[in-house]
């Protein structure tokens, strides 16, 4: 689903309506898991992510809008009006063992980012592209993929899609990667890079985005 040109109020709109619509459908069919996507910058993740999402219409989440939701208490309130007190209880419930047994210290903008993340898990039938969705969501409600692919052909992407010169691009996804890095480190006490935290791992240097959203779906039996 696209987000251009939307205020982050309006995603949250048209998602509570889809999934209040998707309600009975929900009763009579098989849980969607959410596929979150983790990726080296220029490695083609965000791509894969709306492939995805196109090919089998699950709802998009990308990072920036996860961040932005996050950010706004009042927006954070509104996505969770639609879980019922039992939903909610569970979600709270399992935040509390997530902090516990990671040892996190969680601040207003993780507790509102887990929740935010929890919710749209609760749902399901979506892609959320980075945030840590991937250490938030319980096992039966995710299918974690990690993108990544060689520094040359990253740079070689962002290069060609920014127009900046090959030493400035590098720099840039040197940064990227880093902050990334940094990011899953404070807020999830984990490495972002670590195999183990991952169901698939792809590499965009030998695979096209096509192959790789045929990859997951087949993990995943779609």
């Amino acid at each position: 689903m696209k987000t251009k040109g939307r205020s982050v109020e309006k995603i949250i709109e048209e998602h509570v309506q889809r999934w209040q619509l998707l309600q009975s459908k929900k009763a009579e069919e098989k849980f969607f898991p959410v596929i979150t996507i983790s990726r080296e910058a220029g490695s083609n993740g965000r791509t894969i992510a709306e492939k995805l999402s196109e090919k089998y219409d699950l709802d998009l989440f990308h990072q920036e809008v996860v961040h932005e939701m996050a950010q706004n208490a009042q927006v954070s309130v509104k996505l969770l009006e639609q879980l019922d007190e039992k939903a909610q209880n569970v979600l709270e419930e399992w935040i509390t063992s997530l902090v516990d047994s990671h040892h996190l210290w969680p601040d207003r903008y993780l507790r509102h980012l887990m929740k935010i993340i929890g919710t749209i898990g609760k749902n399901g039938r979506a892609v959320i592209v980075g945030r840590g969705a991937n250490f938030v969501l319980k096992p039966e409600k995710r299918f974690r993929v990690r993108v990544i692919a060689p520094m040359d052909m990253r740079v070689d992407n962002i290069s060609k899609a920014f127009g900046t010169s090959i030493e400035e691009t590098r720099r840039r996804i040197i940064r990227t990667d880093s902050d990334r890095k940094a990011f899953i480190r404070k807020y999830f006490n984990a490495d972002i890079e670590e195999p183990m935290n991952y169901d698939l791992i792809i590499n965009t240097g030998t695979v096209s985005s096509e192959q790789a959203v045929s990859a997951i779906a087949g993990a995943m039996e779609l």
